[in-house]
């Protein structure tokens, strides 16, 4: 039974436990052999009991851990110092590591630290150049469970990247049986099906991140299309959300495919083009496009409601529509017997009731479309078989097509900014702006913008 002040191996002294866990413990420890007062005279002692719920493959790990640490000179993690076991009943199997003083991510998100754009892209970076020399050793080490709890923000600030349990040495032979490792909601889908790569790690990078700056665990914010939702729980610029989409893409082909790649997008605040073209239409959207040589066409789908919403909408219709009937019976009755002051004020009123019917009639059955040709473009609303509003640009002064966002609640409710509340997709032509598709999700409005400019790319635009 282990105990604080106990000595092991004639050297290090437990001080107290970091982690309760009969089989895996982690304790704080005195190196006996350190210079009082230096940098190493506290370390981090890890054990595993072997022998009860703890099997081959979880020794495999332990060991894997210990061997891999003991290769690695990185500042930002934490040294290898020891390996041993002990035969006390139980045959306990000892790493000692360098302790890191601090704080980990998730002890600060426990205590109620909410975390700025700022802070999160710094953190962001730090892991990323750790990841970069971890991924671009020979064979790469990919450390396979990312999450706050393993990332410690130092007492000199920096972010340190510890618990090496579940690392991986990609020169592990093709086929070979495998341990499933991983923190739920971190870790990618291909990391459980035992194919671990680098763009696995990003994935977990960028699940952290989001839990950062939301104050939610991934796993328990809403999932479309197997991606994380998360947009309407922060306010944070649309590039660096473009780049937080991307980074926990579900397809590894469509991630980044590394540290570097990464870490240059995120600095130079946009994706880079390679990956802008990569993405495609996601497979639950409802968006239609249709390309020829001569034209681009695209079919928005109508705004997405809830029944009640509709049915609310519906019964307000009607509602009016009795309103309006009564407000016809009473402009009969008094057209000719009222003064014009009467009818005026009776005139105004029906034209408000039918601007207000013809807005929830819009709102529910109408849709949009937009069109594109060699010598225009066009963003017009449809209802059912009519065109109800059509504005319309010359195709040559299409300067930018691009993601943007509409803030509900601002001085001016079509000021397009970098904020969080409806996405939708911009066509620039100098002063003017031609917006569409407010309240698709960000990705698809990233590949409607990439769709328009590759059409407008090949036609010589």
């Amino acid at each position: 039974m282990l105990e604080p002040k106990q000595i092991l191996q004639n050297r290090y002294q437990l001080q107290h436990q970091l982690s309760n866990n009969a089989a895996r413990q982690t304790w704080l420890a005195k190196d006996l052999e350190a210079t009082e007062g230096s940098e190493n005279a506290l370390v981090v002692v890890k054990l595993l009991a072997f022998g009860g719920t703890v099997q081959w493959d979880d020794l495999k790990l332990f060991e894997r851990e210990a061997q891999i640490l003991k290769q690695l000179d990185y500042p930002r993690i934490p040294k290898y110092i020891d390996y041993f076991s002990i035969d006390d009943r139980l045959l306990w199997f000892g790493l000692v590591q360098q302790y890191i003083p601090g704080e980990s991510l998730k002890e600060q998100l426990t205590q109620g630290k909410r975390f700025s754009e700022k802070q999160v892209k710094k953190i962001a970076i730090e892991v990323l150049e750790i990841l970069r020399d971890l991924h671009e050793l020979n064979p790469a080490v990919l450390h396979r469970d990312i999450k706050p709890s393993n990332l410690i923000c130092g007492k000199d600030n920096q972010i340190y990247l510890v618990d090496f349990g579940a690392v991986q040495d990609k020169a592990a032979k093709e086929g070979a049986t495998f341990t499933v490792v991983g923190t739920y909601g971190y870790a990618p889908m291909e990391q459980f099906g035992g194919r671990a790569v680098p763009a696995s790690d990003l994935y977990a990078l960028g699940a952290s991140i989001i839990h950062l700056l939301t104050g939610i665990a991934p796993a328990d914010l809403p999932v479309q299309d197997l991606r994380i939702q998360f947009s309407q729980k922060t306010n944070i610029n649309s590039s660096f959300k473009n780049w937080l989409e991307q980074i926990t893409e579900p397809s590894v082909e469509r991630r980044f495919s590394s540290a570097t790649q990464a870490l240059e997008a995120l600095k130079a605040n946009r994706l880079p083009s390679a990956i802008l073209r990569s993405i495609r239409q996601p497979i639950s959207s409802l968006v239609q496009i249709s390309k020829s040589a001569k034209e681009l066409s695209i079919k928005l789908p109508r705004r997405s409601k809830s029944e009640i919403e509709v049915i609310g909408s519906t019964v307000t219709i009607l509602f009016l529509l009795f309103l309006g009937i009564m407000l016809m019976s009473g402009l009969s009755a008094v057209f000719f017997n009222a003064p014009l002051i009467t009818l005026g004020v009776l005139l105004t009123l029906f034209l408000i009731w039918w601007s207000i019917i013809d807005n929830l009639v819009l709102s529910i059955w109408g849709h949009q479309r937009v069109v594109i040709t060699k010598d225009f473009f066009a963003v017009e609303f449809w209802l059912f078989k009519f065109c109800r509003s059509r504005r319309v640009g010359k195709t040559t002064d299409i300067q930018d097509v691009f993601q943007s966002v509409l803030r509900i609640g601002s001085k001016n409710a079509f000021k397009i900014e970098s904020g969080e509340d409806k996405e939708m997709v911009t066509i620039q032509t100098g002063t003017k702006r031609y917006s569409f598709g407010v309240g698709l999700s960000a990705i698809e409005c990233v590949w409607l913008a990439q769709e328009i400019k590759d059409w407008l790319r090949s036609n010589g635009q």
